[in-house]
């Protein structure tokens, strides 16, 4: 995972920096039989009860409208967590001080974006991304996208 600030010619942020966003991550194998037990630990331990699985690649339906939604800023009122298995993505996530944190993640690496932070995902040079989705309660997962005036 690497993480870094776009307005602030690129400076990195380490696992602290982004734990101080309220930002967690953790690593994780990648291979099913290897990551399953420490998965389920995580589960248990921060409350997710469903789990589903996403693939993003360029023959899926619809993907640049699928990418174009899903890189409009908006918030959960509900945590935000992606375990991905296999490609990569990245999150824009804004900090306590409205800057954005890009967060470029690959295989292995699993990201919670805490509840009500705004934020935006792309794709990455690859274009393709396989990962789980863990839910609190799928009730609190709607996007509320930011009101446009207030980022002025």
């Amino acid at each position: 995972m690497l993480a870094y600030y776009l307005e602030q010619s690129r400076k990195t942020v380490d696992a602290s920096g982004l734990e101080r966003e309220g930002i967690v991550t953790f690593s994780l194998p990648i291979e099913p039989a290897e990551f399953a037990a420490p998965l389920e630990k995580i589960r248990t331990r921060r409350g997710y009860v469903e789990m589903d699985e996403i693939h993003l690649a360029p023959n899926t339906p619809d993907i640049e409208a699928l990418c174009a939604k899903f890189f409009q800023e908006h918030l959960h009122t509900d945590e935000e967590i992606r375990f991905v298995t296999a490609g990569g993505g990245i999150f824009d996530i804004r900090d306590r001080h409205d800057d954005w944190l890009r967060v470029h993640i690959d295989a292995g690496d699993l990201v919670v974006i805490p509840a009500h932070s705004y934020h935006r995902f792309t794709l990455d040079e690859r274009r393709t991304i396989t990962c789980k989705r863990l839910f609190k309660d799928t009730s609190g997962w709607t996007p509320v996208p930011r009101d446009i005036e207030s980022t002025d």
